[in-house]
């Protein structure tokens, strides 16, 4: 990589702006690994996912019911989310158990943020439906953003880019060892692998 700005002849006029390429943006705008219809055998990732080992999926944490991944197309770093296993798409759907481990997994993973990165705040939510902006609307998931103070900037706005300073692989290492202890039956099972 060079630090030399490279002409580029074809692009138009030549400006002031540096350019910030972010190619990998693309599968996520194409659709990649969305799932090609409603059911949990459509290619549902969020189903797919446990699968996989604990780096591999980016998993931090594996409940009974319930795991936290992180999300594969962050809005900040430390973007991660709460995810039953069983493939269901309404929150209303989820059964007490589910809803119990759910929210411990979230209030799990806002203490890990906290501790590995200093959160100053959050977002959590969900988005149900399509119509919500759910990405994947068949299977329910809870989103946990960490947020701190001034961490927004012009990129998201006027260039459409987030930039974020850590590979994903980095944040999950560093959030599953800051992930705290089991606080009971459905305080989720450590995760394997590190």
């Amino acid at each position: 990589m060079t630090s030399e700005p490279e002409q580029q002849w074809g692009v138009g006029t030549q400006d002031a702006f540096q350019r910030l390429w972010t190619p990998h943006r693309m599968a996520y705008i194409q659709g990649e690994n969305k799932p090609s219809g409603p059911g949990a055998d459509d290619g549902c990732p969020f189903c797919s996912l446990p699968a996989k080992s604990d780096e591999d999926g980016l998993i931090l944490r594996r409940g009974e019911l319930v795991y936290a991944v992180l999300n594969l197309y962050p809005y900040t770093g430390g973007h991660l989310m709460t995810v039953p296993y069983r493939h269901v798409a309404d929150y209303t759907d989820l059964t007490v158990a589910e809803t119990a481990e759910l929210a411990e997994l979230t209030k799990q993973a806002m203490t890990a943020l906290r501790t590995a990165s200093g959160a100053h705040g959050f977002n959590i939510g969900m988005n149900q439906g399509t119509v919500a902006g759910a990405g994947i609307a068949a299977h329910l998931h809870q989103h946990i953003v960490p947020r701190w103070g001034g961490d927004t900037n012009f990129m998201p706005v006027v260039g459409h880019t987030k930039v974020l300073p850590q590979l994903l692989a980095d944040t999950r290492k560093m959030l599953s060892e800051a992930w705290p202890a089991s606080t009971g039956p459905s305080g989720g099972a450590p995760s394997g692998g590190d």
